[in-house]
């Protein structure tokens, strides 16, 4: 038996399964989960993508509470700089950044209500 000279030892940290911008951009945001119904091309292929997208609702309030900690995160963040920092242009920016993330909020929970309390025919 000898050692192939091309083989490589197994190092001790893997190589990472996806970019982090990938990571990052399904952290925060959800639409990678669903299917698109209005792509589906006979009624059982809408009917899957329905039952797989209700199935999918479920980790909804996942990313609620992700936004939610970013709204309230911005927020702080526009009171420190107003008030202790007396800094009005970054204040405005991470207000404004808190309103686009409360935006966010209302989408999701609106997503997870008709997913979960609507009846889809």
């Amino acid at each position: 038996m000898t050692l192939d000279q091309h083989t490589q030892p197994p190092s001790d940290d893997p190589a990472p399964e996806m970019p982090f911008r990938r990571l990052l951009y399904r952290f925060l945001f959800f639409d990678w989960l669903f299917r698109d119904v209005s792509a589906a091309r006979d009624r059982i292929e809408r009917h899957a993508a329905r039952q797989h997208n209700r199935k999918m609702s479920r980790y909804l309030p996942v990313y609620l509470r992700r936004w939610s900690f970013l709204t309230a995160f911005d927020f702080a963040l526009g009171v420190l700089f107003e008030k202790v920092l007396q800094a009005g242009l970054l204040s405005a920016w991470f207000f404004t950044w808190s309103c686009v993330t409360l935006t966010g909020m209302v989408v999701i929970t609106v997503a997870w209500l008709i997913l979960n309390h609507a009846r889809l025919s």
